[in-house]
Order: structure tokens, then sequence, then C-alpha cells
């Protein structure tokens, strides 16, 4: 192959790379071009996404909260229903163990059973409400009395100190002081050991406790709203309500069943388990009404207020234990005086005590009619 030959095929070579080329120059701007403008639709349908309004529904509000609940209020003892159309009743019941009692205790419970449903005349409602055992009140009421018991306490033995002390007390006097602090420190110790026991119980949630209730309702519709206004058909369902409660409690009597009426506040516990099940268990009613959630936060009491009870409470603590310890120094410090003054006034006998002890350690030097005529010229 000459030199021409391969000059040809060399520019066959190149122009074939340069058509190549030149094609993927066009497919890489057409693709730009695409990608160019697919960003910009993007863009635009964001931006029309954006600028759509976004429909919220708003009608969530206090008026919506009291329409899902079945009740207006609580008042006189009573669940005034919608409007007042129903009023509501609720008797609390003691359960009895009826698989512990005789046959003869359980044919009393029947028969008073049997009697209460035949004098019947109007419908009841039976419901069972369970709830975990909560002993918190409880807790914060031992540790209240058991702090009274340890300032009494305190005192009696700040007492006690100083009557044993004064060495012109009565012994009678002095061991029925003594008498009275043993007791306080043992009710103290017991009323500690019976908070601990508490503690653990509260602890373990699986405590059930069932409560039981017999519900009573009262439909004003023999009264006729034209002719009584609303507080006249309230006092005519409470009369009403509170005669068929007490005929009922009396025939619960009979099946050794103890009941009574529930006031405004245990019927808003009531309906709160009802309402709040799970978060009950956690934060139980008694808490947010001691937190005063239902008022603005401007009645609130002064933090600098509640801070200076703190430091009264802090001041009271910090002076007794004090005096406590002022009064034990002065009585070691009394008690060092008078055995050094016993000491003092002893002396003479100290002294001649220990002489006649040398002597007797000596006998065998001094012999024993020497040392028994120096015992006496020390007796004088």
């Amino acid at each position: 192959m000459d030199n021409d030959q391969i000059s040809q095929l060399l520019t066959i070579i190149l122009s074939i790379l340069l058509v190549v080329l030149f094609v993927l120059v066009v497919i890489f701007i057409i693709l730009s071009i695409k990608r160019k403008q697919g960003g910009k639709d993007s863009k635009i349908s964001k931006e029309s996404k954006k600028a759509q309004p976004k429909t919220i529904d708003t009608s969530y509000n206090k008026q919506s909260i009291f329409d899902f609940m079945e009740f207006d209020k609580i008042e006189d003892n009573m669940i005034i229903r919608k409007d007042g159309t129903k009023f509501v009743m609720a008797i609390e019941c003691q359960g009895i163990n009826y698989d512990l009692m005789s046959g003869l205790e359980k044919n009393s419970v029947e028969q008073g059973f049997l009697q209460l449903l035949n004098t019947l005349r109007y419908p009841i409602q039976l419901y069972i409400q369970t709830r975990t055992v909560n002993l918190e009140s409880s807790l914060a009421t031992y540790k209240t009395k058991l702090e009274d018991i340890k300032n009494e306490y305190v005192k009696k033995q700040m007492q006690y100190n100083v009557l044993a002390s004064s060495g012109n007390r009565p012994i009678k006097e002095i061991e029925e002081a003594r008498f009275e602090l043993i007791k306080l420190q043992n009710l103290y110790e017991y009323g500690q050991d019976i908070i601990q026991n508490t503690e653990k119980m509260n602890f373990n949630k699986n405590i059930l406790k069932k409560h039981y209730y017999v519900i009573i309702s009262y439909v004003p519709e023999e009264a006729n709203k034209s002719e009584y206004d609303l507080e006249e058909i309230k006092e005519m369902a409470f009369s009403e309500l509170y005669t068929k409660a007490q005929s009922l409690i009396s025939s619960l009597v009979v099946c050794n069943v103890n009941g009574k009426v529930l006031n405004s506040k245990e019927l808003i516990e009531l309906l709160y388990m009802a309402y709040n099940r799970d978060e009950a268990e956690v934060y139980e009613l008694e808490k947010a009404l001691n937190a005063s959630y239902e008022e603005l936060y401007s009645t609130a009491p002064n933090v600098l207020e509640k801070r200076m009870k703190e430091i009264d409470k802090q001041i009271e603590k910090e002076a007794m234990e004090k005096a406590n310890e002022a009064v034990h120094q002065a009585m070691d410090n009394k008690e060092r005086e008078k055995r050094l003054k016993e000491k003092e006034d002893r002396m003479n006998e100290l002294i001649d005590t220990m002489a006649k002890r040398i002597l007797d350690e000596n006998e065998q030097i001094l012999g024993t009619d020497i040392k028994e005529e120096a015992k006496k010229v020390i007796n004088g």
C-alpha cells in the first residue's frame, strides 16, 4: 500500500469520527433544552401549588366540644342533659363479697334483691366503673401526720432532757416523760413503715378497684315548659330524684349494700374517669383542680410570697434542730460540772481511799501491823 492510499483511508476515518462527534453534540443540546423546560414546568407547578389557598377546617372550637358532651352542666348533685331535657342522679354502692357469705346470708341478700326489683316502678341503670387504685392522697395525708408526730417528738425530747438534767424533779415525773417519749418514737417509726409500704403498693398499677353505681333519671315530659321555667323544672327534678334515691338506698340496705348519693364533685370525678380513662391514671382530677387550670394565671400566688413561706418553714425547722442540739450540749456541760463538783466535794474521801489502797498494795514491804496503824492515822 502506497502513501496515497494510506492518506485516503485516514481521511475517511477522520470524517466518520467528526460525523459521530457532531451527532453526539446535537443530542446533548436537545437533552439540555428538555431538562431546562422540565425544571421550569416543575417550578411553575410548585408555584401554582403554593399559590393555591390552603383549606383547613377551622370549625373545631369550644362550642363543638360542648356539642360532643351529652350534658350541659352539673348542678345540685345532678347531671343536667341538653337544655334541661333530662336530669340524672347517681347512687354509689359498696360491693359485698357474696362468695364468702354463708348460705343463710346469701338467701337474705337474694330475698332483699328480689324485693328491690318488685318494688321498682321506674327504670334504673347499673353502671360499673373500674379504676386503678391511687393512694397519693392518702400518702400526702400520712406524710403530713408523720411530720406533726416528728415535731411533737422533738418537743417531748427537749422537755425530757430538761427534766432529766434538772436534778430536783421527782423520779416518777421523769419516768412518765420518758414513757411518753418512747411512745412517740415508736409511733414515728411505725408511721415511717406505713408510708414505705403504701408507696410500694402505689407503684403497682395493676391493683384495680370496681365502683358500682345505680343511675336514675327524670324526664320532665309531663311538665309544660310554658307554665314552668327552667329553675322550677330543676327543683321538681331534684325533689323527684332525691325521693327515688332515698327509696333505693333503703331497699339496698336490705341486701346488705350501703349506698349514698354522689355530690356534684363526685359526679365530676365520675365523668372525668369515664371520658379520660387513660389520662386519669396519670393525672387525677384532684391534681387538675389543685393546679387551678380553670383560673387565670394572674390569680396564682405571688412567687415572692411562696418563697417567703418556704424560707419561714426552713427557719423554723433549722431553729428547732439547733435548739435541740444546744439543749444536748448544755446537758453535757451541766453533767460534767455536776461530776466535777461531786469530785471536789469528795476529794478528801477519795484521797483517803487511794492512800489506803497504796498501803494495801505495799503490805508485804510495810508489814501488817504498820499498815493497820497507818490506816488508823488516815481515819483520824
